[in-house]
């Protein structure tokens, strides 16, 4: 019965907590990277020019995971004001690590869950791709951005402010990656993607990710770090 009582606990709290993350509008963010995902198979489906392989599914689904990271991340601190929970939760004892690491965690477990499922739907559509490889590689990126969208969300207080920085940011990144294409600094770096050199290739994406490791954990600790100072946000 206790073991009960405390599975309960748990599921209204994380249904709770993601009402408050995506504002009831997670629907419609899902929606649209599920609408992005279909209209962009379909392209690929029909087009004659090539076969399509493993690395133009990594790009096809790399959009819509950031997509829905995005929102959640950049508009979860205003939201909370918005709402007047911050009062509330700035009482809870190092709130900000039971609460948003919660916040977070159930981000990551919705992304990690919708990316399977479209990797699924593109191995049948498109081409056959190894699912967890693949989502586990998206990852990545996606918490890279989501994890830099919470720490500046959290300097900016503002959900607009934040998304104007990211969009920079990300179009920043995208210019520039078809400079640096197969380099370790390119956020977007393809692991699919073919090299003359395998263990060159081998060797820059794991410095790629170990980069963007440790970089999301540090925009992760600072964000929170952040949320120590009450009076910026109450």
């Amino acid at each position: 019965m206790k073991l009960k009582n405390s599975l309960d606990l748990a599921v209204r709290m994380s249904r709770y907590n993601l009402k408050i993350v995506f504002a009831n509008k997670f629907v419609y963010f899902l929606l649209a990277a599920f609408v992005f995902f279909l209209g962009i198979t379909a392209i690929i489906f029909f087009s004659s020019d090539s076969d399509p392989d493993a690395s133009d599914v990594y790009n096809l689904l790399l959009f819509p995971g950031i997509l829905l990271v995005f929102y959640p991340t950049a508009f979860g601190i205003q939201n909370d004001v918005d709402s007047r929970m911050i009062e509330i939760l700035f009482g809870i004892p190092n709130y900000r690590y039971k609460v948003w690491l919660l916040r977070l965690a159930l981000i990551w477990l919705i992304v990690i869950v919708f990316l399977a499922v479209l990797a699924l739907l593109s191995s049948a559509a498109l081409v056959p791709v190894p699912i967890a490889k693949m989502v586990y590689q998206l990852m990545f990126p996606i918490f890279f951005l989501g994890c830099l969208s919470f720490m500046f969300s959290t300097l900016i207080r503002s959900g607009n402010g934040t998304a104007v920085v990211m969009v920079a940011i990300g179009m920043a990144f995208w210019i520039s990656s078809g400079i640096i294409a197969q380099s370790r600094w390119n956020l977007f770096l393809n692991p699919f993607g073919d090299h003359s050199n395998q263990v060159i290739w081998a060797a820059t994406i794991l410095k790629n990710r170990i980069y963007l490791a440790v970089g999301s954990i540090l925009a992760l600790l600072y964000g929170l770090m952040n949320l120590q100072k009450r009076e910026k946000f109450i």
